[in-house]
């Protein structure tokens, strides 16, 4: 058996092509959807992203403001920055590059973006909506994962998922997503104890761990979805993720690569999530 490979470019596509129809919508309406990028400093990864979401916006009806900051801006600069963003009601979605310079306070300044323009769901008020059952607003990465299975026609109802990896960002939100959607979830991380004997029992198994080929083929049963939210850059300019690809693919039934799998798809949700914000916006 060789996994079917899913392309996360052509599901991409898809999707952008639905995010621009609904931005066209809303520009008949006179709404001119728009996102803040609050850039501080210049690591090179995160310049390179907050460039591509202009780039992207643009292609798509979406206006992407980038406010870029020294290094050495106070924190207090741009929790008032954040402040006048939040209280301009022609800025539709905010969202702050990551990492910030060690001098601020990451928590602080994710807690003060207004809820209901937080595209990327890092505020207290959007996790415990999603905790709750009430997706407001929701992480892209968790969403791209469930984009992939949705849109390949996976089914997800009943079945054994296997998350590797606990973290804050995709772990976490995503177990309580496909918990949402009637999926049986085990959560596994650093302490589980004989991993491969845990993720062999599922049927579906999403990497988030963050360690490069973490994943190998004695932890995949015959037969498995294998979704890979990880991507680690092993040498400058070459990036893998958290599945031994070549491997693994030789047994699983459907398998994601990367690149070109579900990092190919989180800008382009984080772009509907601004969509998604103006329509919460219009209700409150």
């Amino acid at each position: 058996m060789t996994a079917t490979i899913i392309d996360g470019k052509a599901l991409a596509a898809q999707i952008k092509d639905e995010v621009k129809a609904k931005a066209e919508s809303f520009r008949k309406e006179g709404i001119i959807p728009k996102l803040a990028v609050v850039l501080v400093g210049d690591d090179p990864a995160s310049v390179f992203y907050a460039r591509s979401k202009v780039k992207m916006g643009a292609g798509i009806g979406i206006d992407v403001e980038l406010i870029e900051k020294p290094s050495d801006t106070p924190e207090g600069e741009v929790l008032k920055i954040i402040e006048e963003l939040n209280n301009n009601p022609y800025v539709h979605g905010i969202m702050v590059e990551l990492p910030l310079p060690k001098h601020i306070n990451k928590d602080r300044v994710m807690s003060h973006i207004h809820y209901l323009k937080d595209v990327d769901a890092v505020t207290p008020m959007n996790r415990g909506y999603l905790l709750s059952g009430e997706e407001k607003l929701v992480p892209a990465t968790p969403l791209a994962c469930i984009e992939i299975l949705k849109r390949m026609n996976i089914d997800i109802v009943g079945k054994r998922v296997c998350i590797i990896g606990r973290g804050e960002t995709v772990g976490k939100p995503l177990a309580i997503m496909l918990i949402k959607r009637h999926a049986t979830i085990t959560v596994c991380h650093t302490k589980t104890k004989d991993l491969p004997s845990v993720s062999k029992q599922a049927e579906i198994v999403i990497a988030a761990a963050g360690k490069a080929n973490l994943v190998t083929a004695d932890m995949i049963a015959p037969g498995t979805v294998v979704i890979d939210a990880g991507i680690n850059e092993i040498e400058p300019g070459k990036y893998v993720g958290d599945v031994d690809f070549e491997a693994v693919k030789e047994i699983a039934s459907y398998i994601t690569p990367v690149p070109g799998g579900v990092g190919s798809m989180t800008t382009t949700l984080m772009m509907n999530n601004v969509l998604t914000a103006i329509e919460f916006q219009k209700k409150s």
